[in-house]
């Protein structure tokens, strides 16, 4: 199989057209447009009006080496702001000014699979428009493959909740709006996209911060498209991060919306105790947390960097949500309209999420919530982990 850099710029341009589902040859009639395509693209105040999903253009454009290459200033080694086990990402600026997050893929330029994966990213992340989604400039596929997204100047959720550079706690009202936002974009990810995506790396430092604070998910590297006809689907081999991973996935290789439901969870407990899903001492945050979620000990969970200030009844719900998401049972969290419902001020009704006697019996606390073996590694909460596309956090994922 002939690499992409080698095959004519024209031809593979049709076939990424043609992998994505934007592709028409010039006799097909344009599909009517649908409520799902006006859901898909939502216009912002003050944004130009959207080309009609009919069109035959797609939403993002191919860039050449050469544009790439002078953005990133030759992708020198000072504007290297993330790193991964299959990708590496840089910083760049485009000729009018805009900040643009450059993620070169690493591997043997004839990879097949490498290639496959490239295609599949590409092929999710381009159905994918929302404010609370990190959006797709374009791509490159000249001498090597690039993608191209906005870059984040504040960068990622967990570089401003757990850096050392960060000047101050990240303050409640700051929190409880990223737990919103970055619902409403999982949200949209399960029901509103055109197709149904599992991202399967929900976690904060895959969450991006806008310059007005609005969480933006990023990261499709690990993401999978689900087909309507399907409830799910098998995947080998598990890859994800130490932590967040939910447990029918973890056992069994199963994805679906509640696997991403799961890793929300833990991602509420995440905002809500300013603890990483695994701290420093190995210590796996939902072991941690479990317990005073069934004692309804919301105080003893609020970080205490806070000092008091917070919403209580805010910080009462957040955790409730978590608790819900984070059972083992894939069948008794809540889907994530259920989820954006609650923390948008839904009633709670403690009666509707009751559990029965026997699926409550799984929540006690099975293996895969122990904490890890004290010899693992520093970072085991990153070790099956990808690094966002476009955080402008260090050079190794948090």
């Amino acid at each position: 199989m002939k690499p992409l850099y080698l095959r004519s710029s024209g031809s593979f341009k049709r076939l990424l057209l043609l992998s994505i589902g934007h592709y028409r040859s010039p006799a097909t009639k344009p599909p009517p447009s649908t409520d799902a395509d006006t859901k898909e693209s939502p216009e912002e105040p003050g944004s130009s009006p959207r080309r009609s999903s009919s069109s035959s253009r797609p939403a993002w454009r191919c860039f050449s080496y050469d544009e790439v290459h002078r953005a990133t200033g030759g992708f020198h080694a000072r504007n290297l702001v993330g790193r991964g086990g299959s990708s590496e990402v840089y910083r760049g600026e485009l000729p009018d000014g805009r900040a643009v997050a450059v993620k070169r893929l690493l591997g043997a330029s004839a990879c097949e699979r490498r290639e496959r994966d490239f295609l599949a990213e590409l092929g999710t992340v381009v159905h994918a428009r929302h404010p609370n989604v990190c959006g797709l400039l374009g791509c490159c596929v000249d001498r090597d493959l690039y993608l191209v997204f906005d870059f984040s100047r504040r960068g990622s959720v967990a570089a401003n909740l757990h850096g050392e550079a960060s000047p101050a706690a990240m303050g409640w009202a700051v929190r409880h709006g990223i737990a919103v936002g970055t619902a409403r974009g999982l949200e949209y990810l399960h029901k509103g996209c055109r197709r149904r995506i599992i991202h399967r790396d929900i976690k904060a430092s895959n969450v991006l911060l806008t310059d007005d604070l609005q969480p933006q998910i990023s990261d499709f590297g690990l993401a999978k498209w689900l087909p309507s006809e399907w409830t799910h689907r098998a995947i080998a081999p598990i890859e994800g991060t130490f932590g967040c991973l939910a447990p029918e996935y973890y056992t069994h290789g199963i994805v679906d919306e509640k696997t991403d439901v799961f890793a929300f969870g833990v991602f509420l407990l995440e905002l809500v105790t300013g603890r990483k899903p695994v701290d420093g001492s190995h210590r796996s945050l939902l072991s941690w947390a479990r317990p005073l979620l069934s004692d309804g000990k919301t105080e003893a969970l609020v970080d205490p960097r806070l000092g008091g200030d917070y919403d209580v009844e805010q910080a009462r719900r957040v955790a409730f949500v978590a608790s819900l998401c984070v059972r083992a049972p894939a069948t008794w969290r809540p889907s994530m309209t259920e989820v954006l419902e609650l923390l948008e001020g839904g009633e709670i009704r403690q009666d509707r999420w009751a559990m029965p006697e026997a699926a409550a019996s799984d929540e006690e606390q099975p293996w895969w919530f122990d904490d890890l073996d004290d010899d693992d590694d520093e970072n085991e909460d990153e070790e099956f982990s990808t690094p966002s596309p476009s955080s402008s956090s260090s050079t190794t994922s948090n």
